[in-house]
């Protein structure tokens, strides 16, 4: 038997980054340095005389560097299109190039300034970025032409790929890259009015990788075959907190193909010659958990306390940390406790997976030459920081290759980095720079990966003389997913504004004259993450859902009762779209035969959406028809792909609202794949309609705005056919 060992943890802990922080700071070539350049250090990657996201080839082709991954949002497209509108490139010759691992260069200000893509941020963050990438590199190319010709810079335009003189001169850019590379880059271009957009806003900006993907050549990590490469797959414990406390490995070494069986932080891994040998040896292990500090509670029990706590049968404890910490007050609130309440609800929502298409997988090289990844890589800084406390180098040299993924909804971006530091524990078991593929199955990630949070929402309001709300009570009970994280982050070390986004800062609560919200985060050992629009995903629903119920109580129509508090908040976009949609869907007009429409809007990364979506009940469960949304997310890049982000955005919210649920059984997941975990199929998918406000402002999120709104919307549809709320999801039981 194989008795357990000491071994550094999985993922750096904050003590593990400070002590590299402080490595790092202590540094004598890092005296006032930045944080991205301190955590870039070791990095070798190099910048062109374009800077780092712009590259030009003789045969006129524009690469335009992304520093944000793409993994089925599309975001290549409209980051490719900001920079080829200032520059006026030939769209047809403008390609996207994945940014290598380096904060200094590609930093994300939403993020902390660290390189990731998350909180639908890309466009938003890379706006102005790129803008000013492209108006520099094509004042350099003018540059170059006015010299080279002889003429007044002022005389040259730029069009389509073209640099052009009115004597008749012009060129490409891959006849002038030499002359232009040689030209300093202006500080501050000047950048285009948007009125003189040509390509941004229209339908010419479409995917760049439609094609690769679907003639198979777009590479994603299990396409990875390297040389002498290896396949690992761990076995985890079946209850969170478990260790293992001894194993045998007899029977998965006598599997053919299987290599060695390796002891890591999280269980037991196996290494094979291929995926099938690393699974058969894996089922063959035999492990012994420890589970002593394993969670042991079912989810109805978890529940069944935060409803404790909520209601006040279960007192909270004293500590401020640990306590009821208030996210929205106004006023007296003893009031909000006070007088006969138009509406007094509790509203339960369950832990969710990710479910992605693609599992988690990564690929690592540990040993000889510098430590390098090549995957998925939805924060390579995190990456970098959490492999080099393994390896015992500094972050910015841990090489990233990243590559497209199938999908993540916040999935593959958390603090530990947890099967990315898996892979490199077991590489750098491995040795000598082998490649080590780890291949993680559908069944791994639904039972040891990471969940929507369980919520708990308790909701009172009172109304005035005209049915608005008087006084607004609410207590909101969930794990916090930034537990730990660095003081100045949501969350770090104040109320976790993940939890509560959507609810702290509503119009309605501006409209409200009396507000008592708090919010209170008690540890489940149930590891918790953002899930496609994060806190929205029950804060937009209890919101919505409250405010339909509120206007039944008062005999108002749901889009006239919204309009009036509206108008109280001063939320002007919340308005426009509300009005925009409720055109669209024709709210005034009957709905079709058997059909009952529902109404919500919702605000999340900074994009107001409104959706109208006709209901009925077919076979005693919703079936969804058509929905209509309407959209104010800043300046429009790319029409077709915000629509196509809608529509997605809303069967995936759909689907969780319909279906989703992962429960525990004595702190065991239930679910194992989409037989046990009902996901939206496509004949039960809705026709979605997408209608844009236009808007001058700097863009917005896309990705995940659209996935909180259509649950709410569905529901005040069903109160409106059946007279009840609805509170507590998912809406079909099983």
């Amino acid at each position: 038997m194989n008795k357990p060992f000491k071994d550094i943890a999985s993922g750096a802990s904050r003590r593990d980054v400070l002590a590299v922080g402080a490595t790092l700071a202590g540094s004598s070539l890092l005296v006032g340095c930045s944080l991205p350049e301190m955590l870039s250090a070791g990095s070798k990657v190099e910048v062109g005389a374009f800077g780092p996201f712009l590259k030009f080839a003789t045969d006129g082709t524009v690469t335009v560097i992304s520093k944000h991954i793409e993994f089925g949002q599309g975001n290549h497209a409209g980051l490719a299109a900001i920079a080829a509108e200032e520059l006026d490139a030939d769209w047809s010759k403008v390609k996207v190039e994945q940014a290598a691992a380096n904060a200094k260069l590609y930093g994300n200000i939403n993020m902390g300034g660290t390189q990731g893509t998350g909180g639908s941020s890309a466009i938003a963050n890379s706006w102005t970025q790129l803008r000013t990438a492209g108006a520099a590199a094509r004042a350099m190319f003018v540059s170059a032409a006015a010299a080279k010709w002889g003429v007044p810079a002022g005389e040259i335009t730029v069009a389509n790929g073209v640099i052009a003189h009115a004597s008749g001169k012009q060129a490409g850019f891959g006849e002038l890259v030499s002359d232009a590379a040689k030209i300093k880059p202006p500080e501050k271009p000047t950048l285009k009015n948007p009125k003189a957009f040509t390509l941004v806003g229209t339908d010419r900006v479409r995917r760049k990788d439609a094609q690769a993907k679907s003639d198979g050549t777009a590479r994603y990590t299990q396409d990875v075959r390297l040389p002498d490469m290896l396949v690992a797959m761990v076995a985890h414990a079946p209850k969170f907190g478990a260790k293992v406390k001894s194993f045998d490995a007899t029977a998965a070494k006598k599997v053919a193909g299987v290599v060695e069986v390796y002891q890591i932080p999280t269980g037991v891994a196996v290494v094979a010659n291929s995926t099938w040998a690393a699974r058969q040896g894996r089922d063959a292990l035999k492990v012994e958990w420890d589970e002593a500090k394993a969670e042991t509670r079912g989810s109805a029990q978890i529940l069944q306390e935060f409803k404790d706590l909520a209601s006040g049968k279960t007192a909270a404890p004293t500590d401020k940390k640990k306590g009821w910490q208030a996210f929205e007050s106004k006023g007296d609130a003893a009031q909000a406790a006070g007088g006969t309440a138009a509406v007094e609800v509790t509203y339960d929502f369950p832990y969710l997976a990710h479910a992605t298409m693609e599992p988690m997988n990564c690929v690592a090289m540990v040993g000889k030459g510098p430590t390098k990844l090549v995957f998925g890589s939805q924060t390579p800084t995190l990456d970098q920081i959490n492999t080099a406390g393994i390896v015992y180098a500094l972050p910015g040299s841990i090489e990233i290759e990243t590559l497209f993924a199938g999908g993540s909804f916040g999935r593959r971006a958390n603090f530990q980095s947890d099967y990315v530091t898996e892979c490199v524990h077991i590489a750098k078991k491995v040795g000598k720079g082998r490649p080590v593929k780890l291949v993680w199955t559908r069944e791994d990630d639904m039972r040891a990966g990471y969940y929507r949070p369980l919520v708990h929402h308790a909701v009172r309001v009172t109304v005035d003389k005209d049915g608005y709300p008087a006084t607004w009570r609410h207590r909101v009970v969930t794990q916090s997913i930034m537990k730990g994280a660095p003081p100045g982050s949501p969350g770090g070390g104040g109320v976790d504004a993940t939890a509560v986004e959507g609810a702290m800062g509503s119009p309605y609560l501006k409209a409200t004259p009396v507000v008592d919200a708090q919010l209170i985060t008690p540890d489940a050992g149930v590891p918790v993450l953002w899930w496609r629009s994060v806190g929205a995903t029950h804060t937009a629903y209890v919101m919505e859902h409250t405010i339909d119920q509120l206007a039944k109580k008062a005999g108002k129509d749901p889009v006239e009762y919204r309009r009036a508090l509206y108008q109280k908040a001063g939320a002007g976009r919340h308005l426009a779209v509300l009005n925009l949609a409720a055109e669209k869907a024709g709210w005034t007009t009957p709905a079709p035969a058997g059909w009952t429409r529902g109404v919500a809007v919702h605000e999340s990364f900074g994009t107001v959406v409104a959706q109208v979506a006709e209901v009925k009940i077919e076979n005693g469960q919703p079936k969804v028809g058509r929905v209509v949304t309407a959209i104010d997310c800043g300046v429009a890049i790319s029409p077709d792909q915000i629509a196509a982000q809608m529509e997605g955005g809303t069967c995936y919210g759909l689907s969780g609202a319909m279906f989703g649920n992962v429960t525990l059984t004595n702190g065991v997941v239930d679910q194992q794949n989409f037989d046990t975990y009902r996901v939206l199929r496509n004949s039960e998918a809705p026709t979605v309609e997408t209608y844009i406000v236009p808007s001058a402002n700097p863009p917005s999120g896309v990705g995940e705005p659209g996935t909180p709104v259509i649950g709410p919307a569905v529901a005040n549809a069903l109160l409106a056919i059946t007279g009840q709320p609805t509170l507590s999801q998912p809406f079909v039981k099983t």
